[in-house]
């Protein structure tokens, strides 16, 4: 007995040091990247406070783990977990670095994306980030060397449980706190910042891990009964067609160009004194173009593919990952499928592969016709390519020839890919410099902006001398931010003023522009997002829209009520702008005075409620519930895109 007590004296005086050291190491480097590495707009002492203990609960709790090791193998497994941990917490930095977000685990399925990644994901990296596992490599010399001795013997429950019921102690006292400051935390998770700043980031990890597995359960328990709410709610917010516009294109093809990482800044904008995008200025005052300056993307982690959800199914994209890849076999009732009993056959192309965004299924489940990808475009040098496909002049010459062989009326969307984080391009293929920021993602962006303003118009050029033009009906529309919030110092210096909450909420505006032939064009004011689009050109291809459930509403409508959600809960609107739970006037960029909280209180409430309803829809499948008057459901297996490669392409 005493030589037993002798030698869990001899463990403890061993081990705990260690333990003590590897929490204490993992505790302050998690809480500096916090602060450094992530964006979490901390206000106040508690908050700070906060930030500063979070990450001590849940780094004594899991590193805990390993008392449950036997012998020396609890050394390893102490080491085992704190790399992990790490990883973990770096992954992240660096995802923040671009997305301004955070991993989640829909994320981590999207491995099909990785291969095409790769360079990007380069440029992310820091020389300075070895510093993130300096402390891991101490960890392993010490465990690895003759300085700590490996122990036989075994922690019992009395030891363990102590230290244990610490961490869970910490833990539930950082989230009464954080529930002080912020009431619902955890039932209002639209923004991930939030679960990080005030819980962390491994006890956001170990949310996000339980949200995912209970979404995931939610198509399994839905039932017919489940999409009332829904349809109710979007017939009560349907707004009618405008007289003017209801069928201005009907019956003419579609195109859709989506253009890459264009924000609306880039418009009219001049670098030293010469335009980014002469062609696309053009196009605002063109007598049969409208244009929309107040149009804002709504994407979130799902990025490009959350638009092209959005525009196709006027449904938002997930709070996590990407609908394209976690919800590819739902029912939909996207606009190929709506304009197939039109008459309209479909098509996308997109010189990247047909994996990339689990596209080659999900365009099945929209009713897609056809799928031009990478193994269709022929003849390709290395200057033709860019890193996430064929290069936008190359790509739209050989998609104008493929786009002639489709039997009109057609519905299609053009993906270009030049304009690309992290805008590198062949300086023989620019016509204008860089900005001189110093930061290179913004300095290159003008350059790459340029290269595919001349793309689109070589497009316009091509319509015309096919004779396409006439009949042709033409949406270019942003598809995400192309410089992030990251990147605000350097843009300051581009817009020559200073980026506050409201002008970052006006940068995220994106263009839109709608073409067709004899329709009176001009400048719309009108606030809107992408949500907005399927029902805006459905309406003008003279398709009512009345029995679907779509979020968005036509933006030429008299009843278009002019309030924009974006998937994190904020929102904008003509006199309210709604920043990370603050109300702003956006006129003057400063907080909203008492007398209009109350307006903006119930927009909050909208959105979030809307946000609510289409994760519902979306995450439990419920449209395979409801079947709209005059429309044909998809089946998925009808679908093929063989027919479309190379060769049959040629």
């Amino acid at each position: 007995m005493e030589k037993s007590k002798s030698l869990n004296k001899k463990i403890v005086n061993k081990y705990v040091p260690l333990f003590v050291l590897a929490v204490a190491m993992l505790w302050i480097k998690t809480y500096v990247s916090q602060k450094m590495q992530f964006k979490l707009d901390v206000d106040g002492v508690l908050q700070e406070f906060l930030l500063f203990i979070n990450p001590l609960g849940s780094a004594l709790l899991l590193l805990s783990l390993s008392f449950f090791f036997k012998g020396a193998r609890k050394y390893w497994s102490l080491l085992l977990i704190y790399t992990l941990m790490s990883v973990l917490l770096y992954a992240n930095v660096v995802y923040f670095r671009f997305f301004s977000d955070f991993i989640t685990l829909p994320t981590l399925f999207q491995t099909q994306n990785f291969g095409d990644l790769g360079g990007s994901i380069i440029t992310l990296i820091q020389p300075t980030d070895v510093l993130f596992f300096v402390d891991v490599i101490v960890l392993a010399i010490l465990i690895g060397s003759n300085r700590v001795k490996k122990e036989s013997g075994n922690f019992k429950t009395k030891v363990i449980l102590p230290v244990i019921t610490i961490a869970l102690a910490i833990s539930f006292f950082n989230l009464a706190l954080a529930e002080k400051d912020r009431p619902q935390l955890l039932t209002r998770g639209f923004d991930r910042s939030y679960i990080v700043k005030y819980l962390g980031m491994y006890n956001y990890a170990l949310y996000d891990t339980v949200e995912t597995l209970k979404s995931s359960s939610q198509r399994v328990l839905a039932d017919s009964d489940d999409k009332t709410e829904v349809l109710n709610y979007t017939k009560s917010n349907y707004a009618k067609p405008n007289e003017d516009y209801f069928g201005a294109a009907e019956d003419m093809n579609v195109v859709y160009l989506h253009l890459e990482s264009f924000q609306t800044f880039l418009l009219d904008y001049e670098l030293d004194g010469e335009e980014v995008t002469p062609f696309l200025n053009s196009l605002i005052g063109d007598q049969n173009t409208l244009y929309f300056d107040n149009f804002f993307h709504q994407t979130a982690q799902g990025k490009t593919s959350d638009a092209e959800f959005m525009l196709e199914n006027s449904l938002y994209g997930l709070p996590k990952g990407s609908a394209f890849i976690t919800k590819g076999q739902n029912t939909y009732q996207a606009a190929p499928a709506i304009l197939k009993d039109k008459g309209y056959t479909s098509a996308v192309f997109h010189g990247n592969n047909g994996t990339f965004w689990n596209r080659s299924e999900i365009y099945k489940s929209f009713g897609y016709d056809h799928f031009f990808d990478i193994e269709s475009y022929t003849n390709l040098t290395e200057e033709d390519m860019a890193e996430y496909g064929v290069m936008d002049k190359p790509f739209f010459e050989q998609s104008g020839e493929l786009l002639e062989t489709l039997p009109e009326p057609f519905y299609t969307k053009l993906m270009t890919v030049s304009h690309h984080f992290p805008y590198h391009i062949n300086q023989d293929l620019t016509t204008i410099g860089k900005a001189t920021t110093g930061d290179p993602s913004v300095d290159n962006y003008f350059q790459t902006a340029r290269y595919a303003d001349e793309a689109i118009e070589q497009f316009f050029t091509q319509l015309e001398e096919s004779g396409l033009d006439d009949n042709t009906m033409v949406v270019l529309y942003g598809d995400h931010y192309g410089i992030s919030d990251n990147h605000n110092q350097a843009m300051e210096q581009i817009l020559s003023k200073e980026i506050t909450p409201v002008e970052n909420a006006n940068l995220q505006r994106v263009p839109l522009f709608i073409h067709v032939p004899g329709m009176k064009g001009g400048v719309d004011h009108t606030y809107g997002g992408q949500i907005d689009l399927l029902p805006t050109v459905m309406h003008m291809l003279g398709v009512e829209t009345e029995n679907y459930i779509h979020f968005g509403a036509d933006l030429l409508s008299e009843d278009h009520e002019e309030l924009v959600t974006f998937r994190n809960g904020d929102y904008v609107s003509p006199e309210i702008y709604s920043i990370g739970e603050k109300y702003y006037n956006p006129k003057t960029g400063l907080p909203l005075e008492d007398t209009q909280l109350e307006q903006a209180e119930k927009f909050q409430q909208q959105s979030n409620y809307e946000l609510e309803l289409s994760d519902q829809l979306v995450t439990s499948d419920l449209l395979r519930f409801y079947t709209p008057d005059g429309f044909t459901p998809i089946d998925p297996a009808d679908y093929n895109y063989q027919n479309d490669k190379v060769e049959e392409a040629e």
